[in-house]
């Protein structure tokens, strides 16, 4: 069902929005933040590499959405190898993982996600686990394709309506590309 061109699926709540620049992602997570959405409510997938170039040591600041993308990785967070490698990494460092061999950054509930679809195979659990939250086939892949053309995808699950228009409305006002919810 679509709603000036927004998919929407009213069983799973899931809002979804891809971000191709670092400061439109920035003001989405913020929009977030401000709603009184808390980091363990928020999604954020990127490739390692887009994380490097946004929050590197090229790009210093402080910044919510680099705090949340780089979760972890100071302390040898990153995690690759078998599911349960990843599972027990992700009980380590919470909700925040690194997978270097798929060049994959997620943070949030949907780590749990990715780790429970495996993880396998280039970005193809990306893929899996988006479906696995209610994220059609299609968009799903659209995501996968943006992040790794540089692109970052924020998710959240509106408490309720209004919120859901609200961030719709935030989203398209930077640019965000694949509105889904």
């Amino acid at each position: 069902m679509t709603k000036h061109g927004v998919s929407t699926r009213q069983d799973r709540r899931m809002m979804t929005g891809m971000f191709r620049d670092r400061d439109r992602a920035e003001r989405a997570y913020s929009s977030l933040r401000a709603r009184g959405y808390s980091d363990d409510e928020i999604n954020v997938m990127m490739s390692d590499k887009t994380r490097d170039s946004w929050f590197g040591r090229d790009n210093p600041g402080e910044s919510e959405l680099g705090n949340k993308a780089l979760e972890g990785t100071g302390a040898g967070a990153a995690i690759g190898g078998t599911l349960g490698a990843i599972v027990g990494g992700i009980a380590a460092v919470g909700t925040s993982l690194v997978v270097p061999g798929l060049g994959l950054v997620v943070a949030g509930p949907i780590a749990a996600a990715l780790a429970g679809a495996g993880a396998g195979g280039a970005l193809g659990g990306l893929t899996g686990a988006l479906i696995g939250w209610g994220i059609p086939e299609e968009r799903a892949k659209a995501y996968e394709t943006g992040i790794a053309e540089g692109g970052a995808v924020l998710g959240v699950s509106p408490r309720e309506d209004a919120d859901a228009d609200y961030f719709e409305n935030e989203w398209r006002s930077y640019n965000a590309e694949h509105i889904y919810r």
